[in-house]
């Protein structure tokens, strides 16, 4: 499912307009990135947590030398799915 099929099915299950359900989506993109811009995480009961965690630094390789390279230090973004997600899928 890409973001319009996304949308669709939003507008649909809310009995909205896709475009008030493409503003929501977009809302609620925004607001978890500016939360996890400023260090904290999201929990969604039911669906998961979306949290920041680091990566350390460290030394990688070239793939096509061989060379080893430094690779910095970096934040990422973690997913961590709740209970109801996974008994959900199986």
């Amino acid at each position: 499912m890409n973001k319009t099929e996304l949308i669709d099915h939003i507008a649909t299950q809310a009995d909205i307009s896709k475009a008030a359900a493409g503003r929501s989506l977009d809302a609620m993109i925004a607001a978890i990135k500016a939360t996890l811009k400023k260090g904290n995480s999201v929990t969604l009961v039911g669906f998961g947590t979306f949290a920041v965690s680091q990566r350390a630094a460290r030394t990688g390789r070239n793939p096509r030398t061989g060379e080893a390279i430094k690779i910095k230090k970096a934040k990422v973004p973690k997913f961590r799915p709740g209970k109801a997600l996974k008994d959900a899928l199986n």
